[in-house]
């Protein structure tokens, strides 16, 4: 059994605490369940045929991120809000039971618009529907709610600010491996924590996790799930947390439309300056894009979940936007240079000059002292070859301040004739992957050269492959040349 959202039978144990729940619940047994594939979370769901209906069992993994839940999503609920409706808790409170809102997450329905590029106007009214809807959420949800219920902390205040932002640092910076001063770097964590802060204190509820995975569309109508984290806080973070979904990749003229409609809306609640709110939504979209990053680096580098790292390139595009926009430039200005750094490095810089569906090769030196480079494409991989039994010519003083580039180095290299017959191995192997790759209709491949300095040996060797599959496949790949140690990076 599978559907689009990957229900499937894999590794069906559900634990005896959801079963007792069901059996009491409905008098079904769970051998009617099939499981549901996430991607973030630790909870486990189930979809549960019963009298000719079905409802959505989930095992909690953490007491309190369950309590929030539940708690949350009753009082939403008695505000008639489009939220599911909590059927039944177990005693344990680890486990509970929810209505089924089908099979259509709002993300979803966006795929061909993304792909295309074209929203057509049935994709634009669902996106108005949900902007519209995101006020009374933030207001009607604000209303009467007890927000000691929330978890890890019951509002957006100066430690849950700190936390995202070291978060950030922590899981994401420190991996790139840009140089920054450290104390500098905190001084603008306070500027920019102030900075968001200067309309504290808040009486709505901030959903936090508001972007079109968590919406799904039921009747045509949007339904709203995953708001355990919520918690008292500003308006704009949830405008900037849905129009800056780096996977969503709104087109600006849609985002501005967009906010156009949040902003009608609001006014039914509150009144604000557009120019101001503006202004705010800026600074918490980049405040979000960072700790998106943070997710990013810490679901894909450590936990390995190759769906993050996937998304990685489309955050970094989005940082690059608010970057060139002016940004923080000048309320947070070290901070933005190092943000900077980070996307002008190699692997980042063109990460998002597009692509026109041809299979893009890219082509690495490296050094072996600091590790062999990832993956960005999200695949896993590819060829790595060992420069390190060529002779070295980093071995001779008179070599030292040239690279591979360089014809003192290539003459060396090239005297002594075994490069080119590494070369010629090289060659057979990858022009038989890149020949298979264009028939199968694959996207990417890398393949990476390491010696021991990242300079000689490995640079030569990755600039004589670029050219020869410039030549062999001309036209018929997009090939990406990077030198790392050298910070070098250009498309063929």
């Amino acid at each position: 059994m599978q559907n689009r959202l990957g229900w499937s039978n894999f590794g069906l144990v559900m634990n005896d605490d959801l079963k007792q729940l069901l059996q009491r619940y409905s008098g079904c047994e769970a051998g009617q369940a099939t499981r549901l594939k996430t991607a973030g979370s630790n909870r486990i769901y189930y979809r549960m045929a019963c009298d000719g209906d079905t409802i959505i069992g989930v095992e909690g993994t953490n007491p309190d991120e369950n309590a929030a839940f539940i708690g949350i999503g009753r009082h939403l609920r008695s505000q008639k809000l489009p939220v599911p409706e909590i059927l039944a808790v177990s005693d344990s409170g680890m486990s509970y039971l929810l209505q089924d809102l089908g099979d259509d997450p709002l993300y979803e329905l966006m795929g061909s618009a993304r792909e295309s590029g074209h929203y057509e106007e049935e994709h634009v009214r669902l996106l108005e529907k949900t902007m519209s809807l995101l006020p009374d959420l933030q207001f009607k949800g604000g209303s009467g709610l007890d927000f000691k219920v929330c978890f890890p902390c019951e509002s957006f205040d100066r430690r849950s600010i700190l936390w995202d932002l070291n978060y950030f640092k922590y899981n994401f910076l420190k991996l790139t491996g840009v140089e920054f001063h450290e104390a500098r770097l905190e001084d603008d964590f306070e500027a920019f924590v102030t900075l968001l802060l200067r309309d504290a204190p808040y009486d709505t509820f901030m959903y936090r996790d508001f972007q079109a995975r968590n919406v799904m569309i039921l009747d045509e109508e949007p339904w709203f799930i995953d708001f355990q984290g919520g918690r008292r806080g500003p308006i704009e973070y949830d405008v900037a947390s849905f129009l800056w979904q780096a996977s969503a990749a709104y087109p600006d003229e849609l985002k501005t439309h967009l906010i156009d409609i949040y902003l009608k809306s609001l006014e039914r609640c509150r009144n604000v300056s557009r120019e101001v709110f503006l202004k705010n939504l800026f600074h918490f979209a980049m405040f979000r894009t960072l700790q998106v990053l943070g997710a990013y680096g810490f679901r894909g580098y450590f936990e390995r979940k190759l769906y993050f790292i996937k998304s990685i390139p489309a955050a970094i595009s989005n940082l690059r936007t608010l970057l060139d926009a002016g940004v923080g430039a000048d309320e947070y200005p070290y901070l933005t240079e190092v943000l900077r750094r980070i996307v002008d490095l190699p692997q980042f810089a063109l990460a998002d000059k597009g692509d026109d569906g041809r299979l893009t090769v890219r082509i690495i030196s490296f050094s072996y002292r600091y590790g062999i480079p990832d993956d960005n494409s999200g695949n896993g991989g590819g060829f790595v070859f060992d420069c390190r039994g060529l002779h070295n010519p980093g071995m001779y003083e008179r070599f030292r301040q040239f690279t591979g580039a360089d014809a003192a180095v290539i003459e060396f290299l090239e005297k002594e004739g075994e490069v080119q017959s590494y070369l010629d191995n090289v060659y057979r192997l990858v022009d038989m992957s890149v020949g298979k790759y264009l028939k199968r209709g694959f996207t990417n491949l890398m393949v990476a050269f390491g010696c021991t300095g990242g300079r000689h040996r490995s640079l030569y060797c990755a600039n004589h492959l670029a050219e020869h599959l410039k030549e062999k496949f001309a036209g018929g790949i997009r090939i990406l040349l990077e030198h790392r140690e050298q910070n070098i990076s250009e498309e063929l």
